[in-house]
């Protein structure tokens, strides 16, 4: 499973901390990823905002660093998330078959309200109690359908 946002210092590390420790809890044996979909943090850490906020909930994601999403990833991943239209046009737009292009979701497809898109925070340090809400709810639901 691999999430995919802009930059993979925001949302994607987030979805990707609040997964890996949902699967922990309930020793699934899930490979969790995330990336961008610009170059622009690759190497990086997620930022200080995301990262305390992740802290506040139990959850440590100072090890996780940016990477860019590659076609290559649709080889390694059975679900691709992306945060918001953006992303999923730029992940879809390397697609190569029908199979590939199935394997690409919204995040929020999978959230109980429907809602198309996960803010992007960068603007507004308020806006991540939003994206950690958002995240966490849709999670659960990832794994309500895929751990039958």
């Amino acid at each position: 499973m691999l999430f995919v946002c802009l930059g993979n210092i925001f949302r994607s590390p987030m979805a990707e901390g609040i997964m890996r420790k949902k699967i922990k809890e309930r020793a699934l044996d899930w490979t969790i990823d995330s990336a961008g979909t610009g170059p622009w943090h690759v190497g990086e850490a997620p930022d200080s905002r995301a990262q305390a906020t992740m802290l506040g909930k139990g959850m440590d994601i100072s090890d996780l660093r940016g990477r860019q999403f590659a076609q290559e990833d649709f080889n390694h991943f059975d679900l691709i998330l992306t945060m918001d239209e953006s992303n999923y046009r730029n992940v879809m737009a390397l697609a190569r078959n029908e199979a590939e292009c199935k394997k690409v979701k919204r995040i929020l497809d999978f959230h109980p309200e429907s809602l198309k898109e996960v803010p992007d925070p960068y603007w507004d340090s308020h806006g991540f109690a939003k994206v950690y809400r958002l995240l966490d709810e849709a999670t659960d639901a990832l794994i309500e359908e895929y751990h039958k």
